[in-house]
């Protein structure tokens, strides 16, 4: 699999990302944000977390204006998939490739500390090689992982499936760490080829680093 990673000034998280994806097998390269093209043998663009141009105005608002937001955007429409983690996720709301907002976290803090998922949904290639229920111990760190959409949005969303992760605790009881709306953690969009979430699969793949949950969630994308 061949997989591209953007890379915005403020980026932190690319070499973590291609560091995984090279680890379970792939062929991962980085792309300076001033490129306009996605190269035509990709079968994964990243968005790498990170805090791109410094997080000013708003997370991932100048970022979405860089040229290679448009060729991410041309890959997208063509059916390409796409995966944004943290400040990836709040680049694809300001582009308008996922639905929704990323806000301030509800108590102004920033967090940095492994936090449960929950499975919702696995009818798509991220989540494909996990059960509906699973919990997941993944890395967050943000201060603007509070997810937020309008009522009718949400529900739209749960009836087509888009709702793909939920905070928890161990049990898989709901556990909201950030204020997001239904404690929403991950979500894709109606075509299920652009994945959004804030917690960080690319720092779970080593039992050394405290969980290797990562791993399946990076291999769903691996060609069927």
């Amino acid at each position: 699999m061949n997989v591209a990673i953007t890379l915005f000034p403020g980026t932190n998280c690319d070499t973590d990302t291609q560091y995984a994806f090279e680890k379970l097998g792939h062929k991962a390269t980085i792309l300076w944000h001033k490129e306009r093209t996605i190269p035509a043998n990709t079968d994964l663009v990243v968005i790498a977390g990170g805090f791109s141009y410094g997080d000013y105005l708003r997370s991932g608002a100048i970022a979405r204006f860089s040229p290679i937001v448009e060729g991410v955007i041309a890959h997208a429409n063509k059916g390409g998939k796409v995966l944004g983690i943290c400040n990836g996720f709040q680049i694809l709301t300001e582009a308008r490739l996922l639905p929704g907002a990323l806000k301030r976290n509800e108590h102004l803090h920033f967090i940095s500390k492994h936090q449960h998922v929950r499975v919702e949904n696995n009818q798509n290639d991220f989540l494909r090689l996990l059960k509906v229920g699973d919990v997941l111990n993944l890395p967050i760190a943000h201060a603007d992982g509070n997810y937020y959409a309008d009522a009718q949005t949400i529900a739209q969303m749960e009836q087509k499936g888009q709702v793909l992760l939920r905070y928890s605790d161990a049990s898989g009881a709901i556990s909201n760490p950030n204020g997001s709306v239904g404690a929403i953690a991950g979500i894709c969009n109606e075509t299920k080829n652009v994945f959004g979430l804030m917690p960080h699969p690319e720092r779970a793949i080593e039992i050394l680093l405290g969980s290797d949950d990562g791993i399946k969630m990076l291999q769903g994308f691996a060609s069927l």
